[in-house]
């Protein structure tokens, strides 16, 4: 098997089903050279056409990723699915070729937890993600709501009537709630920093970010 040449600044996706073809078309539409590797000979031949690079071959195998030249990607996903062994076994090759940035998607915490021991740098539960961002967008009133691995959050909520026509300063938010607006977006207009004289608009939309329990409980009242 021939060895990939010049993909060294780009990023291999190992597994193209769902997960990984999404975020192997994702890396490619912000401008990255994207080598996907999959088994499956339908997969490969349904992205071929798309990414920089697609070939068929058994990822679990040291020497078969080293043919391809995979151990000079500074980034490799690992996007694999049900298949349990194969994800940690393709996490462990990587690991083992020097891969100095692995991602691995996770079918569970314990399946987390093995992927961690055995290389992987960063670990993706997308499912549990999803279903926290969905059950927070039906039962809020937020609009959009993104929670990092230590406890902050981000979150896009409508401005609340009361607030229209006062100033950020005015509102007073941050310690009234532990929150800080960082930024506006007002309809058919670009986003604009929050600043403390920025005037809240009917229509606004602001971005709120904090702790995850105290901008939960700001939108909530808003």
């Amino acid at each position: 098997m021939a060895r990939t040449k010049g993909f060294t600044d780009g990023i291999a996706v190992i597994g193209l089903g769902r997960f990984g073809g999404a975020v192997a078309e994702s890396l490619l539409r912000l401008g990255h050279d994207v080598l996907g590797i999959d088994e499956s000979a339908e997969l490969v031949q349904r992205w071929s056409d798309r990414l920089t690079h697609v070939v068929q071959a058994d990822a679990t195998n040291g020497d078969t990723l080293r043919s391809l030249g995979v151990h000079d990607f500074s980034h490799a996903i690992v996007g694999i699915g049900t298949d349990i062994e194969a994800s940690v076994l393709t996490v462990l090759a990587l690991s083992e070729l020097g891969v100095p940035d692995i991602w691995a998607k996770a079918l569970g915490d314990k399946h987390g937890r093995i992927l961690e021991r055995t290389g992987a740098h960063h670990v993706i539960y997308p499912e549990a993600a999803m279903g926290e961002r969905v059950a927070h967008l039906v039962t809020g009133k937020m609009m959009d709501f993104i929670e990092f691995d230590d406890g902050y959050a981000i979150v896009k909520t409508r401005a609340p009537r009361e607030a229209v026509g006062r100033t950020l300063a005015e509102c007073a938010w941050r310690s009234r709630h532990g929150v800080t607006v960082v930024g506006v977006k007002r309809p058919r207009a670009e986003f604009e920093p929050a600043l403390p004289e920025t005037t809240i608009r009917e229509g606004d939309l602001l971005i709120v970010a904090g702790a995850t329990e105290k901008v939960e409980a700001f939108a909530a009242k808003m």
